[in-house]
């Protein structure tokens, strides 16, 4: 599955084109790598996204096309959340 259908499916990020916008500022890593919008994701990779000052980091528990709202949150497992420091 595409890095921005997901984000949207798992509702970490609302809409696909700001899902887009904020992988093309290069604010989201897979597996440690800069990650653009089209690239595809696997179960049990590990994505990190920028969120302002937020890191928030998770692990891809599931990929689904279709999921009601309560159960977005099981596409994927948060390992950290932590605050950035920008100086």
């Amino acid at each position: 599955m595409r890095l921005d259908k997901f984000l949207k499916v798992s509702r970490l990020i609302r809409r696909r084109t700001l899902a887009k916008q904020v992988a093309d500022q290069g604010r989201i890593t897979v597996n440690g790598n800069v990650a653009k919008a089209s690239t595809r994701l696997a179960v049990g990779d590990e994505m990190a996204i920028q969120f302002g000052q937020t890191l928030l980091t998770v692990e891809i528990t599931h990929l689904k096309e279709h999921v009601r709202k309560d159960e977005a949150t099981q596409l994927y497992k948060v390992i950290k959340e932590e605050k950035i420091n920008r100086n």
